[in-house]
């Protein structure tokens, strides 16, 4: 059962005002990430306050990179949820997990933190991976 909308209004808000595209329907979906060319960052929202709460501020920090990826989308775990399950499809490989993020180039995911590599740590110190990852692989295709 998905959760109360006015429960996540504030962390949907959060992620774009940092400039993520919501990503709400399975077509949405599919049309931000079936087109395979450059570098997309997926960021799957969730609740969790264990580590969400460190993992939004994170990619707010790391954002202000000056590498960053080509786009950003974020789909919300517990919300939307058909959207969810579909771009998890696209990174089937890693175990679920909420939050999480996804950096794909050329779709392929070339970089993946899982919840349990937020979960105690400061927003900066996953910003810092975040950032050498994007150094690594979006440097060339922005």
């Amino acid at each position: 059962m998905p959760y109360n909308p006015a429960l996540v209004a504030p962390m949907r808000e959060e992620m774009t005002r940092m400039g993520a595209k919501e990503l709400t329907t399975e077509a949405e979906v599919d049309a931000a990430l079936g087109d395979p060319k450059g570098t997309i960052l997926v960021f799957v929202n969730s609740v969790c306050g264990c580590a969400a709460g460190n993992a939004r501020p994170a990619l707010r920090l790391a954002l202000d990179h000056s590498v960053r990826p080509q786009q950003i989308v974020t789909v919300f775990a517990g919300q939307d949820l058909p959207a969810a399950a579909r771009a998890r499809q696209y990174f089937a490989e890693y175990q679920p997990s909420s939050p999480s993020m996804a950096l794909l180039r050329d779709g392929e995911v070339v970089h993946f933190v899982h919840r349990h590599q937020i979960e105690g740590r400061a927003p900066q110190s996953i910003a810092a991976d975040l950032t050498s990852a994007f150094d690594r692989f979006c440097a060339a295709t922005v």
